[in-house]
């Protein structure tokens, strides 16, 4: 007998089908409800594979049994006529037209077959109507917010924690504890984590949690307070959904100052609980470390942190002294030596502070934090930053790529690489990384500054000022830089004036009162103005600086004596690479096109980058191995 007609007879082949069918629909619904009883990942995957394994026994079963109306019955005992047989065929000559079965002829089963086909037609209705129910959920979800469909519920902002103590005088504290949290989460590769500036923005802000929700592009809020009296600290914090308003949980955590990481790690670890997030090896071990025992430590490393997060200036080396103090009371607190390095890698730029002083502290920190504990990425980017500033840019590069290859979300390295990248030319490498600084905290305010600089100068202004007026918002002193060059391109020469002064006020606080309005004017066509500035260049670089603060160059080169500032560049290093960053733009221009621009790359360390990473955006290399800019 024809084996695809003994198939058919037996109601394999209809069998697979419906099969088919039911097991489609089984996923369906579960994929639906095991997330509702907050079923690990492992149960569907166990749904799926017995369906699976399933399949080919509910086949044989259907090869040697029949459908009756008394119930299952072997095919060989209908086909050799038994009693159940005699009841069976009154109602199968019924259906088929009262038609009587022949002796010795097979029987043919119509009953099971109906029955499987309205089984069958039934699954398909259940199946469509399903689809038909999730498609309009679906859209009507989406039409309900732009910014729903792509926001992950597995998503949180951790926003500052408010002091409650009763002296109010440790705000650093609730703010250091909120991101440890942040900081701790953030790992957890299975949560997005809004970034630490743009959480922070929102501090004492009275904005509702959806607005802060929509604004962060998060599901989900931690907000939360701490209260501290003598060596006793309460933390109280609650996970608020987005969407609805709807309070997850609140809870309150008590203990002394000693006990402060495990009151961390219980936090961190009942939001990925509630998150249902899927914990890798070592996160099912610990989310915050414990990173000193001694609570006095801790507490100097949060004070310097508040003022390094806030780039405050006038306490900068305050700062600088409370981490000294720190590492001094623990050798083995790594993180505070990290955060000494970083310090000190930065402080040329907001302190007078001797360069070579400042290069061989953050060299000094950075490296025993990485003896310390190597799973960091923070005293990696802060060497990275000394290896720029000494002009050993392959280096530079190289420590950036071991940070961020340690934590490739961190947005303080990011951040600093995308800068870095502009520094040598490679401005769509930049972004990127900048972009990636952006993704995770959308208001952070140097980033927001250097990213719509970029755009302006791609001719994109609209897209330049919306990245801008952000960056204002947060109340960025260099803002006018930005906002100088965008006003500029629309014509309105006044205001990139204006602008311009506001923007490098802070840049010439080392010079009289009123340059930065007369360099200003100066860009703009005002010859008076000009000499005013140069004459005060003058005057500076008299007292022969051991370094040249950075705005030095940059006004030269603005003013119209590009290869004076070349020469200063040679012989002096920066203590910011603002004029560095100037060659890439429409400022520039008239510099990396000179004949003699490779020979200036190549003594400032540029060439030696470019041999290894490829040419920067705007220049190609010649066969001479030289290099020829647009």
């Amino acid at each position: 007998m024809n084996l695809l007609a003994e198939l058919k007879r037996r109601n394999v082949l209809r069998m697979a089908g419906l099969y088919l069918v039911a097991a489609w629909l089984v996923v369906q619904v579960a994929d639906t409800l095991l997330p509702v009883f907050g079923a690990p990942g492992w149960v569907m995957k166990a749904v799926v594979m017995l369906l699976v394994i399933a399949f080919l026994p509910a086949l044989v079963v259907s090869w040697f049994y029949e459908l009756t109306p008394t119930g299952l019955q072997r095919e060989d005992e209908l086909a050799s006529g038994q009693a159940s047989y005699q009841g069976a065929d009154r109602r199968l000559r019924r259906i088929n037209d009262r038609t009587p079965a022949q002796p010795g002829e097979p029987l043919p089963a119509p009953l099971g077959a109906r029955r499987q086909g309205r089984l069958t037609i039934a699954l398909l209705v259940l199946a469509l109507g399903y689809f038909l129910v999730e498609k309009v959920v679906t859209t009507a979800s989406q039409g309900d917010s732009a910014t729903a469909a792509v926001v992950n519920n597995k998503s949180i902002a951790v926003l500052a924690f408010a002091d409650l103590s009763p002296d109010g005088k440790n705000e650093y504290f609730a703010d250091g504890i909120a991101e440890e949290i942040l900081n701790a989460l953030a790992k957890v590769d299975d949560l997005k984590v809004a970034g630490r500036t743009s959480s922070f923005y929102f501090k004492q802000k009275n904005e509702n949690i959806q607005t802060i929700g929509r604004a962060l592009g998060v599901a989900n809020v931690l907000e939360g307070s701490v209260r501290m009296q003598g060596d006793r600290v309460r933390i109280t914090a609650q996970l608020i959904e987005v969407q609805g308003g709807f309070h997850l949980w609140s809870e309150n955590y008590d203990g002394d100052l000693s006990d402060v990481f495990e009151l961390q790690e219980k936090i961190a670890r009942s939001i990925t609980d509630q998150l249902r997030v899927v914990l890798d090896t070592d996160q099912k071990r610990r989310l915050v470390p414990t990173a000193t025992e001694q609570p006095e430590a801790y507490a100097l490393y949060l004070q310097a942190t508040a003022i390094f997060n806030r780039r405050d200036s006038r306490r900068f080396l305050h700062g600088i002294e409370q981490l000294q103090k720190a590492v001094d009371i623990d050798p083995g607190y790594a993180r505070a030596h990290a955060r000494l390095a970083s310090m000190y890698a930065i402080a040329s730029e907001y302190t007078p502070i001797d360069l070579d002083e400042a290069l061989a502290g953050a060299r000094e920190h950075a490296e025993i934090a990485m003896a310390l504990d190597p799973s960091m990425a923070e005293p990696h980017a802060a060497l990275a930053r000394v290896h720029g500033a000494q002009r050993h840019y392959v280096d530079e590069v190289s420590a950036f790529e071991r940070a961020l290859s340690l934590e490739p979300n961190d947005v303080n390295s990011n951040f600093w690489f995308g800068s870095t990248q502009f520094v040598v030319g490679y401005i769509e490498r930049a972004n990127t990384a900048i972009d990636r600084a952006l993704l995770r905290d959308p208001m952070l305010p140097m980033a927001l500054l250097w990213r719509g600089m970029s755009y302006s100068e791609a001719g994109d202004q609209n897209n330049a000022e919306k990245l801008l007026q952000r960056a204002d918002d947060m109340g960025l002193a260099l803002i006018g830089t930005g906002w100088s060059e965008v006003a500029e391109a629309r014509g309105d020469i006044a205001e990139a004036t204006r602008q311009l002064a506001a923007g490098t006020e802070v840049l010439f606080s080392t010079f009289p009162s009123g340059t930065a309005e007369a360099f200003a004017r100066a860009c703009y066509g005002d010859a008076p103005a000009r000499q005013q500035v140069l004459d005060l260049l003058d005057a500076y670089l008299a007292g022969n600086p051991s370094f040249i603060d950075g705005i030095v160059p940059y006004a030269l080169a603005r003013l119209g004596q590009p290869q004076r500032a070349m020469q200063l560049t040679e012989t002096h290093r920066l203590s910011h690479p603002m004029y560095l960053a100037l060659l890439w733009g429409p400022y520039g221009k008239e510099t990396r096109t000179r004949p003699d621009f490779t020979e200036f790359a190549r003594k400032i360390g540029f060439t030696a980058v470019w041999d290894t990473y490829g040419a920067p955006d705007l220049c190609r290399k010649t066969a001479d191995g030289g290099y020829l800019c647009e």
